[in-house]
């Protein structure tokens, strides 16, 4: 039987894109937010590549998302002296990659959303849910139920719908960096398409240059226990400035960087999470999308537009194959080897952020050479950015299972 309607958990990036591309594909879409509002004023930096924006274009909503954000054409590496080590630019026949502040892009997404017809329910935390053979309720914390022929956890990585489909499924795992972004008043010598990637002494540090001459940056600091969000802004923002300051010390423009920003212009965000493999994506009628079940590190780049995906993904699956094992089967294999081999890269990304001074010192000789070989843009990034879904090629179970075949 087909899928008339879903109910989506979760209001932040990949639950209205799935409502939309739900809509599309003739599938009623209903989300429901646990804040009170769209989360203004809630996260951090991010980054929509290209495969992002290709898939946002499925469901209409890049042309909302480009006007908040910032084209970023390339990538530069450089040393914690300000010594530029080599550049990474954007693919050829690619549309440049966009930055901008989480918080910047929740409102106009949400409000491009209902304008398209998707209802958004505010308010609304997700505390269980009850399957019959017709269907399936979300329970929520006022008390109030909502019930529909699906039910989808695009709630972030916290995910309640994760422990719902597997009570023993891993939580988020933490990774020994804590976690801040900034906003200096500073101008630093830079284009404002590009993207700065500082390795210094203690710590590395990113970079760009705004249209406005202030400076957003983002920083990772090594970080052996786990500091929760919660925790670290029990921390004074202004004793942590005092921190990096001493941390960046002699960095260039780290400490300028840091010198320039004002307590209310930092956010601090904990320690660095990702989710580890998520043994089972689906169960009766429920399934994950985006950071509940496929949450990479931010140096992956990738979060958002790998969550894009995946709800674009899932709507096609739903549209082509009515019977619902075999729609949430066909997702998983046409998903779950693409976002695990970007997992694993950002992984390795990681390990460089970690490293001591003299290993540092080595990366900085090494590393204009790696961006002459084996780090060339083509080989570095392609696989990840030329990704594109076909909306209307119908999906074919059989050539799902030979896409995964394939990839692994």
């Amino acid at each position: 039987m087909a899928t008339g309607s879903a109910l989506v958990i979760g209001g932040g990036i990949a639950g209205p894109v799935l409502a939309l591309a739900l809509r599309k594909a003739g599938i009623e879409a209903t989300v429901y937010e646990a804040y009170a509002g769209p989360a203004e004023g809630v996260g951090s930096v991010l980054t929509i590549a290209p495969n992002g924006f290709a898939a946002l274009g499925i469901t209409g909503s890049d042309v909302t998302v480009r006007t908040v954000g910032q084209p970023t054409r390339s990538m530069v590496v450089a040393s914690g002296s300000g010594k530029r080590l080599g550049e990474l630019p954007g693919l050829p026949g690619l549309e440049a990659s966009q930055t901008m502040w989480r918080s910047d892009l929740y409102g106009p997404l949400h409000d491009h959303a209902t304008a398209n017809g998707v209802r958004i329910v505010y308010g609304k935390r997700l505390v269980g849910a009850d399957e019959t053979p017709g269907g399936i309720t979300a329970r929520f914390a006022d008390g109030s139920t909502a019930s529909g022929d699906v039910l989808i956890g695009a709630d972030g990585i916290r995910s309640t719908v994760r422990t719902l489909i597997d009570p023993g499924a891993p939580g988020p795992r933490h990774v020994p960096l804590l976690n801040f972004d900034g906003l200096a008043d500073h101008a630093v010598p830079a284009r404002t398409d590009e993207l700065w990637m500082a390795f210094g002494r203690r710590a590395f540090l990113g970079y760009w240059l705004q249209p406005d001459s202030r400076t957003g940056w983002f920083a990772n600091l090594p970080h052996a226990e786990p500091m929760t969000a919660a925790q670290a802004r029990r921390v004074p923002a202004a004793e942590w400035l005092r921190r990096l300051g001493e941390v960046y010390a002699g960095d260039v423009p780290a400490g300028d960087l840091i010198r320039h920003t004002s307590p209310d212009r930092l956010i601090v965000l904990g320690t660095v999470e990702i989710m580890p493999s998520v043994p089972r994506w689906h169960r009766g009628r429920m399934v994950l999308v985006g950071d509940a079940v496929h949450a990479p590190s931010p140096s992956s780049g990738q979060g958002a537009s790998l969550a894009i995906e995946s709800a674009v993904q899932l709507a096609r699956c739903l549209r082509d194959l009515p019977d619902l094992p075999g729609a949430f089967a066909a997702y998983e294999r046409l998903r779950r080897p693409r976002v695990e081999r970007v997992i694993a890269q950002a992984a390795r990304t990681n390990g460089s952020k970690l490293l001591g001074p003299v290993a540092g010192g080595l990366m900085s000789l090494l590393l204009p050479l790696g961006l002459r070989t084996v780090l060339r843009p083509e080989r570095t990034f392609g696989y990840q950015h030329r990704y594109r879904i076909d909306w209307d090629e119908p999906v074919d179970p059989e050539a799902a299972r030979l896409s995964d075949a394939r990839t692994r």
